[in-house]
């Protein structure tokens, strides 16, 4: 069967040191997200499959695909990226590589 598809809702928190995306996937547990970086791209994908006991009388909370995409600057180390999910909340660190980070140059006396 065809699931309804969702674009979620994203925070995205930008430090010296990484780039920090929260995303909003409220009923959705960690085993049926995916998260691709391919070629500069990164794809954010999930399913939510609600179970049902008894009959409903009203209904407005309903299974869905969440689908969201992403262009991943060069600065990014892929090595060091991770992701956690809490409270229907997945939280993404995208760590600056070394090179990106900004940094203090000393004057020397010449």
């Amino acid at each position: 069967r065809q699931l309804p598809s969702v674009t979620p809702a994203v925070d995205i928190l930008e430090s010296e040191t990484e780039i920090l995306l929260r995303v909003d996937m409220p009923g959705i547990s960690r085993e049926n997200i995916t998260i691709n970086i391919d070629n500069g791209t990164m794809t954010l994908a999930g399913t939510r499959e609600l179970s049902k006991t008894g009959v409903p009388n009203w209904s407005e909370v309903h299974d869905l695909e969440f689908h969201r995409t992403f262009s991943i600057p060069q600065s990014i180390d892929l090595a060091k990226v991770n992701a956690a999910l809490q409270d229907g909340v997945l939280n993404l660190h995208l760590p600056k590589s070394e090179s990106a980070k900004p940094r203090q140059i000393e004057i020397k006396v010449g």
